[in-house]
């Protein structure tokens, strides 16, 4: 059986109610660049590393088990969608995420595919 409407109306009432809610299309392109940030391996497991802990480039190496210069590049792109912050210890950088929000969309995200 195909998911296609069988009668062609269009529920106006409907129609209307998302479209008065629907986000401006700029903030829709926005928002499917931040997911695109999510969809690499690498960087998920970045993201939950520093969900435990601030750590430097060698720690997330270490934890990823890939090299420094993969981590830098890959931090680079989640500091630029502001994901991740950081902070100077000296001549140590520690990283973090930038707010909250970013482990509760990973939390989420996780459960939805653990209850499939």
């Amino acid at each position: 059986m195909e998911d296609i409407c069988e009668v062609n109306v269009i529920h106006q009432e409907a129609v209307n109610k998302v479209k008065k809610i629907m986000p401006e299309d700029d903030v829709i392109y926005d928002l499917a660049e931040l997911f695109k940030v999510f969809a690499d391996s690498t960087r998920m497991k970045i993201i939950y590393a520093l969900m435990e802990n601030d750590l430097c480039v060698c720690d997330i190496a270490a934890i990823v088990g890939t090299t420094q210069s993969a981590i830098s590049h890959q931090l680079r792109i989640l500091k630029q969608s502001k994901l991740v912050k950081y902070r100077k210890d000296g001549k140590v950088v520690y990283y973090s995420l930038d707010d909250d929000h970013i482990a509760q969309i990973v939390k989420k995200g996780r459960e939805h595919i653990e209850e499939l």
